[in-house]
């Protein structure tokens, strides 16, 4: 076993054994291809379509509206380049934030490239966008909002079923990255009034490289991946069969867990916070703490710097993250704090993610707590 206190869920979560169990078995004996038409590939298809049923029950819809895809990046790049393309001759203009997965973000700036308008919305210091900032984005020519259900950093939750019902009227597409949140937050793709939505299965303990894009039924969506008709020529490339099957069993484990999950996770918020206080740490949480993503606890800890802390952190067998790259001794500063505070602040310099998961226990949290405050009692300017 590894000895190391695993504190980065957000960033990518260990698969589940029961997830492991299924994808070994499918490995092993469902190796049709689902388009052939002999027996291996008729068993193949019939996976294939149980597993489309359980995903599409677990946000409401119906099983032809999902689109398998390579994970949350493929999703959200089919959803906003799909969306641009297919629309471009009503409309070029598309409203995102500041404070989006890159893979939204990147996909947005190469659409500029190619003529489009994007408005990046601010937020505010929790690091939530207003219904009314999207309002007075709106313009005739809007195709398509992309939003965030959940941030990956600091956990804020978005009121996106809000931008939903301010959209019911216009044409513009509504597309949300709901990666961070599936499977802890109930999703119903009617109530939220969305046309996309991206999700990825290694946020909830199933396997890396494998995820849908729903796509609500009579939503215009260009293609991209160009080759055969798989998922009614949506998506062409033979369909990951052993990855589908791991991504439904990972999913039907997280709907059994979510609300105890959900407890847990908020749990061991507190014991953190707990310890930081009784450690005497100057602090303060950066995002909503009361309405936020349970599994998410992003930290700015006064006097610190993040690279020598994520390395001391990690020498103390602490795995955690920030939202900064670290490359070549230099600090690129996460964009969703630089969103919240602004440029030059010091959220930039001394934030540290924690984010939990399945596995974690309640003196695991408390260790790498501990841990973390010998570390900034020790390093604090």
């Amino acid at each position: 076993m590894n000895s190391y206190i695993y504190l980065d869920h957000a960033a990518t979560s260990p698969m589940n054994d029961k997830v492991i169990d299924a994808m070994t078995l499918a490995m092993r004996e469902v190796y049709g291809n689902a388009s052939s038409i002999h027996g291996a590939g008729r068993e193949a298809r019939k996976y294939l379509d149980d597993a489309r049923e359980i995903l599409a029950h677990s946000i409401g819809a119906k099983p032809g509206e999902i689109i398998f895809t390579s994970g949350g990046t493929e999703a959200d790049n089919t959803a906003i380049l799909g969306t641009a393309y297919a629309r471009a001759t009503e409309g070029k203009h598309i409203i995102t934030t500041q404070i989006e997965h890159h893979a939204v973000l990147h996909t947005c700036e190469k659409l500029e490239q190619d003529g489009f308008d994007v408005t990046y919305l601010p937020v505010d210091t929790m690091g939530r966008v207003s219904v009314q900032a999207v309002q007075s984005a709106l313009r005739e020519d809007t195709i398509l909002v992309t939003i965030m259900y959940g941030n990956n950093e600091v956990g804020t939750i978005q009121p996106i079923a809000e931008i939903g019902e301010l959209l019911r009227d216009h044409q513009a597409t509504f597309h949300t990255d709901a990666v961070q949140a599936y499977g802890l937050e109930t999703i119903n793709v009617t109530d939220l009034q969305v046309d996309l939505l991206s999700v990825s299965a290694h946020k909830i303990n199933g396997p890396k490289g494998i995820g849908f894009l729903y796509q609500k039924a009579g939503t215009p969506l260009a293609s991209y991946a160009l080759g055969g008709a798989q998922e009614k020529k949506r998506r062409a490339g033979t369909e990951n069969i052993p990855a589908v099957l791991a991504f439904a069993t990972a999913v039907q484990n997280a709907s059994e867990l979510r609300l105890d999950k959900r407890s847990l996770y908020n749990h061991f918020k507190q014991i953190m916070l707990e310890v930081f206080t009784h450690e005497k740490l100057s602090f303060h949480v950066n995002g909503d703490l009361q309405n936020g993503l349970p599994h998410v606890l992003n930290v700015s800890f006064a006097g610190m710097e993040v690279e020598s802390f994520l390395v001391n952190l990690d020498m103390a067998g602490v795995c955690v993250s920030s939202g900064s790259a670290c490359t070549a001794g230099s600090i690129d500063p996460s964009h969703v704090l630089v969103a919240m505070f602004g440029q030059g602040t010091e959220e930039l310099r001394n934030s540290i993610r924690f984010s939990f998961g399945e596995g974690l226990t309640a003196d695991d949290v408390r260790q790498a707590a501990e841990k973390t405050a010998v570390i900034v009692k020790r390093l604090a300017n």
